[in-house]
């Protein structure tokens, strides 16, 4: 597997803006609060350096919220938000994007 392949779950939250810090997110995932699906088996991310690829369908509640998407690309650095949204598309209203909120 290939560095473009996959990411690490908690650099990819961190990257596609749903945690301010990748501390932030390590936290959440190591809570085993997100739900991923890849190739229609589920299981739950506990550890942060699980890989997520794309293609892959995360679920999390996050702010009061729940969040499904799935993961369009890897990206290479946290870059603004523009960027970030691009890293992903919303699975709750198709012509809508998730807009993360951060913690």
């Amino acid at each position: 597997m290939s560095e473009g392949d996959a990411c690490r779950a908690d650099v990819w939250l961190w990257r596609a803006r749903f945690f301010k810090t990748r501390a932030l997110a390590q936290a959440f995932v190591e809570k085993g609060r997100i739900r991923l699906t890849r190739i229609g088996q589920e299981t739950r991310l506990d550890k942060p350096a699980r890989p997520v690829k794309v293609g892959d369908r995360l679920v999390f509640a996050l702010g009061g919220r729940l969040v499904e998407i799935t993961v369009e690309a890897m990206g290479e650095r946290r870059g603004p938000p523009a960027e970030a949204r691009a890293l992903y598309s919303s699975l709750e209203n198709s012509s809508a994007p998730a807009t993360p909120r951060q913690h």
